[in-house]
């Protein structure tokens, strides 16, 4: 334990600075200005969602919450209600069976509200809707409103913090 601190006091803690946001990620203009930013303050809170994806993306989120990225030392933290959530993060192509669920929580979140669509999947159907099939009601922006899309399949925990930064950050 000793030698642990030791090291930690001899090295400092190594994390990963925060990236700049993406002006490129934005698919819809920037709806947040000063006064929406006080009100946020520092802190954001994210509701997940998993429309149909193959948890890829999930991985790298719980990768995103481990102490290298310090999310919660920006103040951004995932809650369990809508109600609560200043962002959605959604992740996979809308499955059918998940179209009305999502839109339900997407009208559950107070206004302003932020959509992230995460990955292949979430900005254009990915590999899985490419075309129409029976299961899949096409990518995240075809259901609710997109503000900020994420390349990547799946995109690192870096890309995916620049995008929520990107969301955040108005031009």
């Amino acid at each position: 334990m000793y030698r642990i601190l030791r090291e930690i006091l001899k090295n400092g803690i190594k994390t990963e600075r925060e990236p700049d946001p993406d002006q490129a990620l934005r698919v819809s203009p920037s709806k947040l200005d000063e006064s929406i930013l006080s009100i946020l303050g520092k802190s954001l809170a994210i509701r997940h969602v998993d429309a149909g994806s193959c948890n890829g993306c999930e991985l790298e989120i719980h990768a995103l919450n481990n102490p290298y990225y310090r999310l919660e030392g920006l103040g951004i933290h995932f809650v369990a209600s809508p109600r609560h959530a200043d962002m959605l993060l959604v992740t996979g192509p809308v499955s059918k069976h998940m179209r009305e669920a999502l839109v339900r929580t997407f009208e559950a979140m107070p206004e302003p509200r932020l959509v992230v669509a995460l990955g292949d999947c979430g900005r254009d159907g990915g590999i899985f809707c490419r075309r129409e099939n029976y299961a899949c009601a096409g990518a995240v922006s075809s259901v609710i409103p997109v503000d900020v899309a994420v390349p990547g399949c799946p995109p690192e925990p870096a890309a995916i913090l620049q995008g929520i930064l990107t969301a955040l950050k108005s031009s």
